[in-house]
């Protein structure tokens, strides 16, 4: 057999036709098999371009956990953003809980409150109105004793600074989440805290002849954000 013939590769392949070593001195060393890796991450530009890779995915998945956080405060405080297009309650219309079920004399003991409606919801975002029940005795001079009926009164949960919906409460004071406005609803909502420039409105009414809560007009005064 003739020396000259070049030895076969532990693969079966010809050493003599291989590539030489570009990452070697003078692509002098051992013959080695290409990596699809092995220049890219030895090359600058790529190592550039990863680190871009990196920081877009950092900004990514931070916007993602803002979003995240967001959505669900966003949920919580509903705006009220279209101007109001009353009236919404008139003498007679019966309150309501989000059931659609009205709302008896006996529903609430005093110092508990409810979110209700009027019935059949017509209205500018069904009107959401914060139904709340102290003592008689509790109530300010600046509650009508007319606008009052066995311990409830009732005031828009629209917040009139920037049209949140007031859904939180601190003892006695209603409070809204967006931006910390108080109300207390035993002296007729008026401001007590934070930026508000109003009053809630009021909403007047009384107990019907069958033992339910029923509107005998509508808002006494401008609704959400705006008004004077």
């Amino acid at each position: 057999m003739s020396g000259d013939a070049p030895a076969p590769d532990a693969d079966g392949g010809d050493a003599g036709s291989r590539d030489r070593c570009d990452a070697c001195p003078d692509g002098d060393g051992p013959t080695v098999d290409a990596s699809i890796y092995g220049a890219f991450w030895r090359n600058a530009r790529a190592e550039l371009e990863r680190r871009d890779y990196a920081k877009v995915l950092a900004t990514v998945g931070g916007l993602t956990a803002v979003g995240s956080l967001a959505a669900p405060v966003a949920g919580l405080t509903r705006v009220f953003d279209r101007k109001y297009e009353g009236p919404v309650y008139t003498d007679g219309v019966p309150l309501v809980d989000g059931a659609g079920e009205r709302i008896a004399e006996d529903r609430l003991a005093p110092g508990e409150q409810l979110t209700v409606f009027p019935e059949p919801r017509p209205g500018i975002e069904d009107a959401p109105t914060l139904l709340v029940r102290f003592e008689e005795s509790a109530y300010a001079s600046e509650v009508r004793d007319e606008y009052v009926v066995g311990g409830y009164a009732a005031f828009s949960k629209v917040c009139t600074h920037a049209g949140c919906m007031v859904a939180d409460r601190d003892g006695d004071v209603l409070v809204c989440p967006c931006h910390s406005g108080r109300f207390d609803p035993t002296s007729g909502a008026r401001v007590v805290g934070g930026p508000p420039p109003r009053s809630l409105p009021q909403l007047p009414i009384t107990v019907s002849s069958e033992g339910y809560l029923v509107a005998t007009g509508d808002f006494q005064g401008p609704v959400g954000a705006g008004g004077e």
